[in-house]
């Protein structure tokens, strides 16, 4: 792991934080960077404000956003208005035209509902207010050149990768029991997840080596609205009172964390979670508190770590780019065709995170302290 993770951070420089074009002479150290930018900033006594909007602060992994995405942005010079929609995208509309409206120099936008700010970054194109999409990408409008993102369909293929290796269904004789929960049906980074786990469940399904007993394996069907633990739970509870009387569950794609608990609290309620009836393979992503204790207590299997500051590092360097003026200088990137135009992304590469490597992770990078999530 220790040798792969070398490997990752490499990659990981080589995308960002290579320096701007356009007005910028060669490229600087990422090191260089911020120090230069802030000195420059008090030189000419001009402070600018960098917009951050997030979804949602019920999701733990949005606070990391906003703890790195500072974090990176203060070092520059910058300050920044951090607003969160609620889980609501007209919300998340207002917020972004009232940074219009103050006079913001940059937008770092990871939409709620990606299909719903086209007419919102139409308004910063118009003011002459560089945006960009974080974390989800912002359909239908050709005014997002640039994407700081995750490998989306890696995730989901990690995850699904992750049941096939740990049952062994390749090798095994007899058929495994599986059900899939995905993600809210607006949300587009739920798209590329679902089918970077289908190019690989698919196959085992087809061949009968994986029996989905609900039937349920399309992407609507298995939707979770507001990606809501509560809602995944009772959707588990039918499956298991309604498909599963007669047959234990072995494994449960779930996409992130917050499904993940919900569908363990229904097995548990289900009489999952003993000796003679052990709990499925669950998978998440995220890497929240809680998910890591349930890992710890040998309830959740898998989540997938996300190099989050890495992903704010990369969002920060392009908006600083673009309020220059200048282009970003970016290399191993990947496009995403967003509905109008191809978008250039960065892309954080997944690590599955067991309790194997939990500690190495998660403390060794800082992500969080051992007493946070209690191994002290």
């Amino acid at each position: 792991m220790k040798k792969l993770l070398k490997g990752l951070a490499v990659s990981l420089l080589a995308i960002s934080l290579v320096g701007c074009g356009g007005d910028t002479a060669g490229t600087e150290a990422a090191g260089e960077t911020a120090a230069a930018q802030e000195g420059a900033a008090e030189a000419s006594g001009e402070t600018k404000t960098i917009g951050i909007c997030l979804p949602t602060q019920e999701l733990a992994r949005c606070l990391k956003d906003q703890e790195y995405l500072t974090e990176f942005l203060n070092e520059m010079g910058y300050e920044v208005d951090v607003q969160f929609a609620k889980g609501d995208a007209a919300t998340q509309v207002s917020q972004i035209e009232n940074m219009i409206t103050n006079g913001v120099a940059g937008v770092i936008i990871s939409p709620w509902n990606g299909d719903a700010l086209t007419t919102a970054v139409q308004k910063c194109h118009d003011a002459g207010i560089p945006a960009i999409a974080y974390d989800a990408l912002i359909m239908n409008t050709p005014y997002i050149e640039y994407y700081s993102a995750d490998d989306l369909e890696g995730i989901g293929g990690l995850q699904a990768q992750f049941i096939v290796d740990t049952l062994d269904v390749e090798n095994s004789t007899e058929p495994y029991t599986i059900e899939i929960f995905s993600g809210d049906q607006a949300d587009n980074n739920a798209n590329y997840f679902y089918s970077g786990a289908m190019n690989i469940l698919q196959p085992y399904i087809d061949a009968g080596k994986l029996q989905v007993l609900s039937g349920q394996t399309d992407r609507n069907t298995t939707a979770t609205p507001e990606w809501s633990g509560s809602k995944a739970q009772s959707r588990m509870d039918t499956i298991l009172s309604t498909y599963y009387l007669d047959q234990d569950i072995d494994a449960v794609l779930t996409q992130n964390d917050d499904l993940a608990a919900g569908v363990i609290s229904a097995c548990k309620s289900a009489g999952y979670g003993t000796e003679d009836k052990p709990l499925p393979i669950t998978t998440g992503q995220d890497c929240t508190i809680a998910a890591l204790k349930s890992i710890l207590a040998g309830e959740q299997t898998m989540t997938v770590y996300k190099d989050i500051r890495t992903l704010a590092q990369n969002a920060s360097y392009i908006i600083d780019c673009l309020v220059k003026g200048e282009t970003p200088e970016l290399e191993n990137t990947v496009t995403y065709n967003n509905g109008a135009v191809d978008v250039t992304a960065t892309r954080v590469e997944p690590i599955a995170l067991t309790v194997d490597n939990l500690e190495e992770l998660i403390i060794g990078n800082n992500f969080y302290t051992a007493e946070e999530i209690g191994l002290e």
